[in-house]
């Protein structure tokens, strides 16, 4: 079973960096050229907004049957495990929290401009700190295995 959500957890996360990549180019394109927010804008940020809960969800069953979270105050000490107990979920979450607020609110914004710029500036600092905790996993870009 660990095997399996490691490697759905993995998998999902290239699409989801497609998807905020996507996200971010047509919303800043969208600012820049004060153009309108169209229904494929609509679709592609509900495309993110589902691939970041399904790897929330993911992430979450993970976190309880991985061999790497640690549930004890020894773990603070270990770079590595308080990193997998607290410092990568502090920040997917802080992550999916700005891409969810940039999804909700530009939903209820009227103007298409503001709308693209909330989308490019929320789900750019979310980008950020999803590559920052990616790197600081020290697996690599491309790994999919502990």
């Amino acid at each position: 079973m660990h095997s399996l959500l490691l490697l759905s957890h993995s998998i999902i996360r290239y699409f989801l960096l497609v998807a905020i990549v996507l996200v971010i180019i047509r919303s800043l394109m969208g600012w820049m050229n004060k153009s309108a927010y169209t229904k494929s804008d609509d679709k592609l940020s509900l495309g993110l907004f589902i691939l970041t809960h399904t790897q929330l969800l993911v992430g979450i069953i993970l976190y309880f049957v991985t061999p790497l979270v640690i549930f004890s105050g020894a773990a603070m000490k270990d770079p590595i495990a308080r990193y997998w107990l607290v410092e990568h979920n502090t920040g997917m979450i802080i992550a999916i929290v700005l891409i969810s607020i940039a999804r909700i609110s530009s939903k209820k914004m009227t103007d298409a401009v503001a709308k693209h710029k909330r989308m490019f500036i929320f789900n750019s600092i979310a980008f950020v700190i999803i590559i920052l905790m990616i790197f600081q996993s020290q697996r690599g870009f491309l790994g999919i295995t502990y």
